[in-house]
C-alpha cells in the first residue's frame, strides 16, 4: 500500500529528529520553565522545533550546526537580514549613550517625520512596542473619538495576540463588541451602512498575512472605504506587515487612504516597535496640551534602541528604491513557484504580494481565509519538515517572506527544492496514484 501524507509526514519527523539531539534536548528541558518550552506560539511544530543560536545576513544556524537560508525572516519583521551594518552601527551609538532616557529624543523625532513623509495618509505618528499595541490603540481611539463601541473585523485577520480571528477559540480576544464579516466580500458595506451608529471602526489588513497571504481587491477595500465615509465610522487599515509592499505601504499602491494606520515588525529596523498614525485631527487628541486629551502611556514607546534602529533602517537602507527592487525579487519569485507547480501540473499555489507570500496545496481558488480548508495540515507539515530538513526556513503555515539580504542564488535555491518536493508529492497530496 503506498504510504499516505500522514506517513511521509511521520517519516520525515523522525529524519528531522534524528538530525536535531540537542535541540530536542533543549526543547524538553526548557518545557519545564516555559509552557511548550517557548514564549511564542508561533513558534512551534512538531515534533519540536529547532534551538536558533545565531544568525548572520540571510542565514540562521541552530544548536546542532545546521545552516538555513531564512525565508520566514521572523514573521517579516527581519527585512534587514541578521546583521546589517548601518542599523547595527546605530544601535550600539544608541547604546553608549544611555538605554532608558525617559524624555524625547532627536532620534525619535526624526524616526517620526519620516514616518509621516513616508506614508501620505499619516498626518502624525505615535510609537508603541508592537503590533498589537498599535492596533489596540487604533480601535480604542476609534470607539472613544465616535462614541461607538463595535469594531468591525474579518475572519482570517490577525492584528495581535488578543486581537486574532484565524482560528474558533477567540476566548483570549479583547472584549469588544467585534462585528466578524467575510474578508474580500463587498456585502460587508451593506453591514456597515446597517449598523452606522454602532460600528466605530472598521479594522482590515489590505491583505489578510497570519490568515495566508491574501490580497484584498481594489472593490473590496474601496467598498469599506466608501462605507465608512458614509457611516462616519474610522477606516484603519492594519499595515503591520504591508508597510513593506511599497515605500508609501500597500495604501499608496490601492490609492485607498485609511483614517489610521497601523505599524510594526520591519519598520523597527529588527527591533520592538510599533505605531499607529493618521489624520490630524484624531491623532492630535493625545496632545496634552489639549484640556481633553487622551493618555497615551508605554515606558519604552521610544525605547533609544528601537528609536536608533527605526530610523537608520528607514532613512539609509528602505529607500524607496530599495523597496521597489524588494518587492520585484518576491513577485519573480512567487511567480517562479506558481510556474513550477503549473508546469507540473501540481495541486500548489503561492498566494501573496510583492516580498510576502504563503504556499498552499490546493487547487480550488483563494478569497478569503476560509477558503485554506482545502490545504490538508499533513501537506503544510510534510512540506514544512521536508524545507528545513534541506536548509530553508519557512513558517510550518507554509509563509515565506523575501529580506533584502536575500540574493538570486538563494530564490533560485528555494524554487529548485519547491520543484523537487512537488515531483516526490503531488500526487500523494492529491490523492492520486504515485508513480
Amino acid at each position: 500500500m503506498a504510504p499516505t501524507l500522514e506517513d511521509l509526514a511521520a517519516e520525515a519527523a523522525a529524519r528531522y529528529t534524528a538530525a536535531n539531539p540537542l535541540s530536542q534536548a533543549s526543547f524538553e528541558r526548557s518545557t519545564g520553565f516555559l509552557p511548550g518550552a517557548d514564549t511564542r506560539t508561533v513558534n512551534h511544530y512538531a515534533p519540536f522545533p529547532v534551538t536558533i543560536v545565531r544568525g548572520e545576513g540571510a542565514r540562521l544556524h541552530d544548536l546542532d550546526g545546521h545552516e538555513y537560508v531564512d525565508f520566514l525572516n521572523d514573521h517579516t519583521a527581519g527585512l534587514y537580514g541578521h546583521s546589517n551594518p548601518l542599523i547595527q552601527a546605530a544601535i550600539t551609538t544608541a547604546a553608549r549613550n544611555g538605554l532608558t532616557l525617559g524624555g524625547p529624543t532627536p532620534n525619535q523625532q526624526q524616526f517620526a517625520e519620516l514616518i509621516c513623509e513616508r506614508f501620505p495618509s499619516v498626518e502624525r505618528v505615535r510609537f508603541t512596542n508592537s503590533g498589537t499595541e498599535a492596533n489596540l490603540m487604533a480601535a480604542s481611539l476609534a470607539r472613544a473619538v465616535t462614541g461607538r463601541d463595535g469594531v468591525l473585523v474579518f475572519d482570517g485577520a490577525y492584528h495581535g495576540g488578543p486581537l486574532s480571528f484565524t482560528g474558533a477559540d477567540r476566548r483570549l480576544n479583547l472584549p469588544f463588541p467585534w462585528i466578524v464579516c467575510h474578508y474580500n466580500d463587498v456585502e460587508s458595506a451593506r453591514l456597515i451602512d446597517q449598523l452606522a451608529g454602532e460600528i466605530a471602526c472598521v479594522l482590515v489588513e489590505p491583505m489578510l498575512g497570519g490568515g495566508g497571504c491574501v490580497p484584498g481587491t481594489h472593490a473590496f477595500l474601496g467598498a469599506l472605504r466608501d462605507a465608512t465615509e458614509r457611516s462616519g465610522a474610522l477606516l484603519v487599515f492594519d499595515e503591520v506587515q504591508t508597510s513593506r509592499l511599497a515605500p508609501g505601504g500597500l495604501q499608496q499602491v490601492l490609492g485607498i487612504h485609511a483614517d489610521l494606520t497601523t505599524f510594526g515588525k520591519h519598520l523597527g529596523g529588527g527591533a520592538a516597535f510599533g505605531a499607529f498614525g493618521g489624520r490630524a485631527d484624531l491623532m492630535d487628541r493625545f496632545d496634552p496640551r489639549r484640556p481633553d486629551h487622551f493618555s497615551h502611556a508605554g515606558t519604552h514607546n521610544n525605547n533609544v534602541l528601537t528609536m536608533a534602529a527605526g530610523l537608520a533602517g528607514l532613512r539609509d537602507v528602505l529607500t524607496p528604491a530599495a523597496v521597489r527592487g524588494l518587492n520585484r525579487r518576491g513577485d519573480a519569485l512567487r511567480d517562479a513557484l506558481n510556474a513550477v507547480a503549473a508546469r507540473l501540473d501540481a495541486p500548489a499555489q503561492v498566494t501573496g504580494r510583492g516580498s510576502i507570500m504563503n504556499v498552499h496545496f490546493q487547487r480550488a481558488p483563494i478569497r478569503r481565509h476560509a477558503d485554506l480548508a482545502a490545504t490538508s495540515q499533513a501537506a503544510r507539515d510534510l512540506f514544512h519538515l521536508e524545507m528545513l530538513l534541506a536548509g530553508n526556513w519557512i513558517a510550518r503555515r507554509g509563509f515565506i517572506s523575501v529580506s533584502l539580504a536575500h540574493d538570486d542564488e538563494d530564490c533560485d535555491r528555494l524554487i529548485a527544492e519547491f520543484e523537487s518536493f512537488l515531483v516526490r508529492h503531488a500526487a500523494t497530496i492529491e490523492g492520486r496514484p504515485t508513480p
